[in-house]
């Protein structure tokens, strides 16, 4: 039995009698064969450090009733222990050269956690690995919770994409820039996404509040700006395992990490050759396809991975969701269409509206065959896609080389490029003035007077259509020295991505002007018809686009070093620490064919030069109580200390620190708790300022105005001296992974969220900025002085559509983009997993939710704070995905529930209720051929959303159109049947 004695000293003194020893230490990697029988674990282990020849030490007290799983094949060192202790609650910690078995921490979550034996040695050839949460090797963070979806995991979703698994956690929100949420709405970041892309949104605080890394680095950004990492990139077949850490982190990583940190790890450590091979349909509307292939290869000095993905999935018609439109009467809403329309609706001189008759090409429409008082609706929506048409090309590369026994070179590669193609809404349409001198005008009431008429072009330019490309690379580079029990990095990388998004089959202002006012009957244009009657060389004159160009590039170098500081009764506290430096730069701009004669590309005024990040920082891990000074109510009891001090070049220096405890009272119980502080840096475009901007007058409600409207300056743009965001968070909860029931973890953590000086606008809500004051009073200037009125009317950027004077308005709305807001979330996570044997097999049950209980939010400055969790554009209350599964020999089986609580929609003028939405996923696998991690074939099929059960109702109005369901909540998909082959030879 392994006695209560220093644990350095057991090290240091070689075996003790409970400890299996080896000669020699084999790199974890290597693949072996191993036939170990069911049995005792402790036997099982002994065999285990026989065959596999590494060094593995545990309590007999510990391994006392647990039996071990079989364990045959030529697998590796980590695979096989993996399986040996699935089931019995335990895991595999490195300490030096040594496997230490203890009770598991369930910290990291019940899926794959981030210290269990198949995790070990995949980073670095010792086996000692950097977990997200910590920049300590071989130590999770403490007192964090941490949730890592494995490669089994991942392989049993059924999904195809790494925005699909993400957007599956409970913790996730889907409001912000994905591919559903464009061109549906602009809340929660959503309009500085331009190309389709797709963001990671924890919490709901918004995709640039959440950190993602790329093996433990910055990837480069996308959207608007540069706001948030394009995760649609990244190909899935290549992903090893999903780290995501749910509390602040800006103590650990910096910026951005103030819901937590989504940290990809992709498969560096993989040996042999594995192609993928996958189709599928949502019921036929719409189809996909996927291809991957991976190399590895190891030899005595080094290792290569190679990965290549190649996905196109078809895009979804709208026509194909019977919600997907903008006459929501059939669910018992209102008609929300348009009045742009083919045939189109003619508005006179005084006023009056006619309606153009089907059925005829506007070249011999007379005035009797109009329909007065009567218009002509248009649902743009129904004739558009609801998901883009993707295709993604994916490249991943990555290699180490020993220098010497000490000196490693490591280094990787990720290339891809993603295009798409959309029917859009043709949001571009405005009414066309038509004057007698039109050789098709038609004047409805004989005064010769111009006509306005509201039509859609689509039937003469082509279906207004999104298309774009992006391009993405991220390199990186380093060495690390081995000094003793010391590690020092060494490293840099280099991130580029490049956008290019073009709206096209959009009539371009002054041409279309200039073809109606033209006399020619041959080449006039005519807007009277059914667009069947224009000339094709008009058509083509008057065809244009209007697309943007971005280009987001960022540079960074890293000093890092971490080990052993001295050695306590509880073990050896350890340090690590480093300094980094980044550099940053953006560049945008607009290539206009819509508002001049002549295309322009100009580009984004006011953007700030490139931005220079130095940092520096520290963290200590203080194991107080081990192992070796446990004591009663006090098995296990670590610390840690954190901080790190950043400067910016744009907005400043700003110091975060971060404090974690966990307490293990009895073998099995942990409790644990954080404290830190976290922020976000605003993005570029964030720090234009004013010089893009428009101030403009305008009507709208007022119920305090005898008229019962208000004349007022709305301001729109970006504000002035935008500072950055600040958070303090804290956690607290408990885990429990009992060894008298094996198979067993639960977890649950409360977390607390304080997020001020949060950068936004309210202006997609300027209409209510006068008839909801609690909420928007701090954005309401009353009776603006004339000073005031005087600087806003003399502002270039000011436009006067309505013809006020200073004298005539009642108010200022500011819309514009500042430090805005501030929310308060508390919430609740919770994750229970339990994996017996059953019919010779694994049984696998779990459930993982998350209850928000509230998101207090002040909107704007000045106003009491009000609850919205659980309303529209906002988080649920709950999210719940369960999970029921059956493994045995190869064969698998696994059913999810995913469950979205119902929430209030208080948009429209009463607010509505809607529905809680359900769904099932089904999957099965079956392995033909060697053990797992050895060649074989195996085959998949997933049934997403089994039941192809619809979204809820939702009454969705958006400023351009309107939805009959929410995709900030719901996809459209609908069922989805897909099939897949994996090869591994």
């Amino acid at each position: 039995m392994m006695r209560k004695t220093l644990l350095v000293t057991i090290l240091a003194t070689g075996c003790a009698t409970g400890a299996l020893c080896s000669t020699a230490a084999h790199a974890q990697t290597e693949q072996r064969s191993y036939d170990i029988a069911a049995q005792p674990l402790a036997d099982a282990l002994r065999e285990y450090s026989e065959a596999s020849g590494r060094e593995v030490m545990f309590d007999d007290g510990l391994a006392r009733g647990l039996r071990s799983a079989g364990v045959s094949g030529t697998l590796s060192a980590d695979a096989a222990l993996s399986r040996l202790l699935t089931g019995t609650g335990l895991i595999a910690e490195l300490i030096g050269a040594t496997l230490v078995i203890r009770a598991g921490n369930v910290d990291a979550g019940t899926t794959g956690s981030i210290e269990a034996p198949g995790d070990i040695a995949r980073d670095t050839p010792d086996g000692a690995i950097i977990v997200t949460g910590s920049r300590i090797r071989g130590a999770g963070p403490v007192g964090s919770p941490v949730t890592t979806l494995d490669r089994t995991a991942i392989e049993r979703s059924g999904m195809s994409s790494a925005q699909q698994l993400l957007q599956a956690l409970p913790q996730a929100f889907g409001g912000g820039p994905n591919e559903t949420t464009l061109g549906a709405t602009t809340r929660n970041g959503a309009g500085t996404d331009g190309t389709y892309a797709s963001s990671v949104n924890l919490r709901g605080l918004g995709p640039s509040s959440t950190l993602v890394l790329v093996d433990g680095s910055r990837p480069a950004l996308g959207g608007l700006g540069g706001v948030f990492a394009d995760i649609s990139l990244i190909p899935v077949s290549a992903i090893d395992r999903i780290e995501v850490l749910t509390d602040g982190a800006s103590a650990i990583y910096g910026a951005d990490a103030v819901a937590g940190v989504v940290n990809i790890r992709l498969r560096n450590d993989f040996e042999g050759a594995e192609t993928m091979l996958r189709a599928g349909t949502a019921d036929g509307d719409l189809g996909e396809m996927q291809f991957g292939q991976l190399f590895g290869k190891h030899w005595s000095r080094g290792h290569v991975v190679l990965a290549y993905q190649f996905s196109q999935r078809g895009a979804l018609a709208a026509a194909e969701r019977a919600y997907a439109t903008e006459d929501l009467r059939p669910f018992g809403g209102p008609d929300y269409r348009s009045l742009f329309a083919v045939p189109g609706t003619i508005t006179a001189a005084n006023g009056q509206t006619f309606a153009i008759p089907a059925g005829q090409d506007g070249t011999a429409l007379g005035a009797d065959q109009l329909t007065p008082g009567t218009r002509n609706p248009g649902d743009r929506r129904a004739a558009s896609d609801l998901l883009p048409r993707q295709r993604i090309h994916s490249l991943y590369a990555a290699g180490s080389f020993d220098i010497s026994d000490s000196l490693t070179f490591r280094a990787s590669l990720l290339a891809a490029q993603r295009s798409y193609r959309k029917i859009g809404l043709g949001e571009y349409l405005s009414p066309v003035r038509v004057a007698s001198s039109n050789p098709y005008y038609v004047d409805p009431i004989g005064t010769g007077s111009p006509v306005t008429v509201r039509y859609n072009f689509a039937n003469d330019l082509g279906a207004p259509t999104d298309a774009g490309r992006v391009r993405g690379f991220t390199a990186a580079g380093g060495f690390e020295k081995q000094l003793g029990r010391w590690r020092v990095q060494l490293g840099g990388a280099y991130g580029r991505q490049k956008g290019r998004s073009d709206s096209l089959n959009i009539p371009n202002r002054p041409r279309l002007a200039a073809a109606i006012a033209n006399t020619d009957p041959a080449t006039a244009f005519n807007v009277f018809g059914d667009g069947s009657a224009n000339n094709p060389a008009t058509i083509a004159e008057v065809r244009g686009s209007i697309g943007s160009r971005d280009d987001y590039r960022s540079w960074s170098a890293a000093l890092r070093a971490d080990g052993p500081l001295v050695g306590l009764p509880g073990g050896d506290v350890r340090l690590a620490i480093g300094a980094e430096y980044r550099r940053e730069r953006y560049w945008n701009a607009t290539a206009n064919d819509i508002s001049f004669a002549t295309p322009r590309i100009t580009p984004l005024t006011g953007l700030p030069g490139p931005r220079h990040v130095r940092s520096a920082y520290a963290e200590l891990l203080v194991p107080i109580v081990g192992a070796a000074n446990a004591m009663p109510g006090i098995q296990r009891l670590d610390l840690s200390l954190a901080g790190r001090i950043e400067d910016y070049s744009d907005v400043g220096t700003t110091t975060n620190p971060k404090v974690g405890v966990r307490w293990e009272p009895i073998s099995g119980i942990a409790l644990r708790a954080s404290y830190g502080t976290s922020f976000r840096a605003p993005a570029f475009d964030e720090l234009i300022g004013p010089s893009v901007s428009l101030y403009t007058t305008l009507v709208v409600p007022d119920p305090a105005s005898p008229t019962g409207t208000a004349n007022v300056v709305a301001l729109f743009g970006y504000g002035p001296w935008i500072k950055p965001e600040r958070a303090t968070t804290w956690t607290a909860g408990f885990d429990i992974a009992l060894p008298a029931i094996p198979g067993l973890k639960a977890s649950i953590t409360y977390y607390d969220i304080d997020y001020r000086d949060r950068i936004g606008s309210a202006s997609e809500d300027y209409a209510r900025f006068l008839t909801d004051r609690d909420q928007f009073g701090g954005v309401v200037i009353d009776n603006p002085s004339t000073a005031l009125l005087d600087y806003y009317f003399a502002f270039p950027t000011f436009t006067n559509p309505l013809g006020l004077a200073p004298g005539d308005i009642d108010a200022i709305l500011d819309g514009q983009v500042r430090n805005l807001s501030a929310v308060r979330q508390t919430g609740l996570d919770i994750d229970i997993g339990y994996a017996p044997h059953v019919a010779g097999g694994t049984l696998d049950l779990g459930l993982a939710g998350s209850r928000i209980l509230k998101i207090d939010r002040q909107l704007t400055p000045g106003t009491a704070p009000s609850d919205i969790v659980g309303t529209f554009a906002n988080p649920v209350k709950w999210r719940l995905r369960g999970r029921t599964g059956w493994s045995k020999d190869g064969f698998a089986a696994t059913a999810f529930i995913n469950y979205t609580g119902g929430y209030r929609n208080q948009i429209p003028a009463v607010a509505e209720r809607v529905a809680s939405w359900t769904t099932v996923d089904l999957t099965f696998s079956q392995r033909i051929g060697e053990a797992e991690d050895a060649r074989g074939l195996t085959l998949g099929l997933s049934l997403l959303n089994l039941f192809d059960k619809d979204p809820p109702y939702v009454n969705n109005r958006t400023n351009t159109s309107a939805l009959g369901y929410d995709p900030e909540k719901a996809n459209p998909l609908g069922r989805m049947v897909s099939v897949q082959a994996t090869v591994r030879w």
